[in-house]
């Protein structure tokens, strides 16, 4: 194996080992069904949204049917502050309406407004994905678009926008549709969402890229919460509109949301954080942690920055993103 990392390159040995045990990944033959289960999801966002400047305003990706009433499971930044979604199956265009947008997991929830006559995709056990498995991944357009992969990591991530996973799973070779894709077992059930591809899926002084899966066991216990609340259970985690950066040994701030808690309090691009509550943090993860161990949403925070030459205590009054995020569509 070392012989054919170093002639091929890591990416292309982990292509060839999937190819390699392809019949170990489809040890129950999947059926063709399967992929109708795989659906569009097409979102028109208005200006005015929050995210529309970062996310833009047409966003397109996939998404997959999870129950026999065309509830489809996606990636929340897919919908978020949708005006109108369309589903798309086979050939058909079905309007969808927004059910539930996660923060805390990622996920979004949509469903067809009409019946979709397709069978749902049964949720696996993702806590039993292993680094080295072998994986389907599969975004919308059928069997001809989908792709072995291989797990090459387990770890935790954390992401600038105050979003923070313990387990997440990272695949490569990359995918290129990712965004709500489905990575599917070797039984043909559901054990992630796709979220990203990275530049890092496996890291070290090589880095090899791929994608981050959200694990679907993330979307068992807050399924019911989701369908009845819009989004996952418990009060809602401090948020600070502050979007960060690891470099060096130090968290950056990269840029403030206009009008956010960090904003607020006077915090800037260039700022560096040094302390959250006089706990020094010096990961994305050690920050969002110091935040939310905090309380609930609207809890003071408080941060000592690096401000050009100077260290300065800052207190920033925290928010509820959900009330920040303009998540109707009437506005």
């Amino acid at each position: 194996m070392r012989r054919v990392l170093r002639r091929l390159g890591l990416a292309t040995a982990i292509v060839l080992v999937c190819l390699a045990r392809g019949a170990t990944a489809q040890a129950q033959p999947l059926e063709h069904d399967l992929f109708a289960a795989v659906v569009g999801i097409e979102a028109q966002v208005p200006a005015q949204a929050r995210t529309a400047e970062t996310l833009g305003t047409e966003r397109s990706g996939s998404g997959v049917v999870i129950d026999a009433d065309g509830l489809v499971l996606t990636i929340g930044y897919l919908i978020l502050e949708a005006g109108s979604v369309e589903i798309v199956a086979g050939d058909r265009r079905v309007p969808g309406a927004v059910v539930a947008y996660d923060y805390d997991t990622g996920f979004g929830l949509v469903r067809a407004a009409v019946p979709l006559d397709v069978e749902p995709m049964k949720l696996g056990d993702s806590a039993a994905l292993g680094e080295n498995d072998v994986v389907l991944v599969a975004g919308h357009g059928g069997p001809e678009v989908a792709q072995r992969a291989m797990v090459v990591a387990r770890r935790e991530f954390a992401g600038y926008w105050e979003y923070l996973l313990d387990d997440t799973i990272f695949t490569a070779p990359p995918y290129r549709g990712f965004g709500g894709a489905a990575l599917i077992g070797p039984d043909g059930k559901l054990l992630g969402i796709g979220s990203l591809v990275v530049g890092d899926a496996i890291a070290g002084d090589s880095p090899v890229p791929g994608n981050m899966f959200v694990p679907i066991d993330l979307l068992k216990p807050i399924l019911g919460d989701m369908l009845v609340d819009g989004h996952g259970p418990g009060p809602p985690r401090p948020w600070l509109g502050m979007f960060t950066e690891e470099l060096r040994g130090h968290v950056f701030v990269a840029r403030v949301a206009p009008n956010g808690p960090a904003a607020e309090a006077g915090i800037g691009t260039g700022d560096i954080v040094l302390a959250v509550g006089g706990k020094p943090v010096v990961t994305l993860a050690e920050l969002f942690r110091g935040v939310w161990a905090l309380g609930a949403a609207g809890v003071e925070v408080p941060l000592t920055m690096l401000q050009g030459s100077a260290v300065r205590e800052v207190a920033v009054r925290s928010a509820d993103r959900y009330d920040y995020l303009r998540l109707k569509p009437d506005y």
